[in-house]
């Protein structure tokens, strides 16, 4: 398995994986699907910004994302972000999750970051253990905030000192 920068050759992979999660599950809290202009702006917005996009693959096929951005903004929490992972259905259990966390959380420390933030629609018992392997603590949950496939959902905040 390779984990290295995305270029914009796996936007269509990235598209697709994140409309999976828009569609099917509580992980993002959208109800309408992004095209991929929209994608293309989040990732040249990314790279503006200094932040990451990674990609998982092995055999050259596309196995996940992960990234970092702002957490909230305003120059008091410049060195606060945020995390996102996502893993292919048929690349799950296979570590790339793991593989993918420690790409972002070296490139926030060799960035100067002071924290990192995971926001975690509950339930999601994988990305909570996910993050908790790494080292987040549960610094929250905030209930009944997120709507989704219309049920209220609990936000659980989750961070990690760099």
């Amino acid at each position: 398995m390779i984990i290295r920068d995305a270029a914009r050759d796996d936007l269509p992979q990235i598209l697709s994986l994140f409309n999976l999660h828009v569609r099917e599950t509580t992980a993002i809290w959208r109800d309408r699907e992004v095209d991929l202009a929209d994608c293309a702006a989040w990732f040249e917005g990314r790279l503006a910004g200094g932040f990451p996009v990674l990609a998982a693959e092995e055999g050259g096929r596309f196995l996940g994302f992960a990234s970092y951005g702002p957490f909230r903004v305003g120059s008091g929490y410049d060195g606060a972000v945020e995390d996102s992972v996502y893993v292919a259905a048929h690349a799950q259990g296979r570590g790339v999750a793991s593989r993918l966390m420690e790409g972002i959380v070296a490139h926030a420390r060799a960035a100067g970051r002071s924290v990192m933030i995971a926001g975690i629609g509950l339930p999601n018992d994988a990305s909570v253990a996910l993050h908790a392997r790494f080292g987040f603590v549960e610094a929250g949950v905030l209930r009944g905030i997120g709507l989704k496939f219309g049920r209220r959902l609990d936000l659980m905040l989750m961070q990690k000192a760099l």
